[in-house]
């Protein structure tokens, strides 16, 4: 096997197989801990240099949205107000409406009862007074007929 001398160090081939990974283990370690130092550097220094933005602008529009949120709200809540006015109106017009057709059925009915009561009255009197004069022609006609001087006797 291969073999390396370096001062009077006689190194074999496995041992230099375990020597060169710990060295550039070692190499890529020091190599990324000076990379994390000048990352550093460069962000300690960007964090010197931050200069906070002016929000002023911002400040002065949120409290413009607010003003108009509150003068929605009141707008919201003075609608509510008038749909609740007007709720309670249409309910008075709807019991007031109810009211006047319950009355009106109540009227109707009771015009009809009286209707039909004076239908059957006045066909009650014209069946009587039909009756009556029946009555009255069947005299006159058998008077007629009993007539002595009419020439036609009844036959019985």
């Amino acid at each position: 096997m291969a073999e390396v001398e370096y001062k009077g160090i006689k190194i074999g081939g496995s041992k230099l197989l375990l020597i060169l990974p710990l060295i550039g283990t070692i190499m890529g370690g020091l190599w990324g801990g000076f990379e994390l130092f000048d990352r550093y550097r460069t962000m300690e220094a960007k964090i010197d240099t931050y200069v906070t933005p002016d929000l002023s602008g911002f400040d002065k529009r949120l409290e413009v949205m607010q003003k108009e949120m509150d003068n929605i709200l009141a707008e919201v809540e003075l609608l509510a107000g008038v749909n609740k006015d007007m709720k309670v109106d249409m309910k008075g017009d709807i019991r007031r409406i109810e009211t006047i057709v319950e009355d009106t059925e109540s009227k109707v009915k009771e015009d009809s009862r009286e209707l039909n009561r004076d239908i059957n009255v006045a066909i009650k009197d014209l069946k009587e007074d039909m009756t009556a004069l029946e009555a009255k022609i069947e005299k006159q006609i058998k008077l007629a007929l009993e007539n002595p001087l009419s020439n036609m006797a009844i036959s019985k």
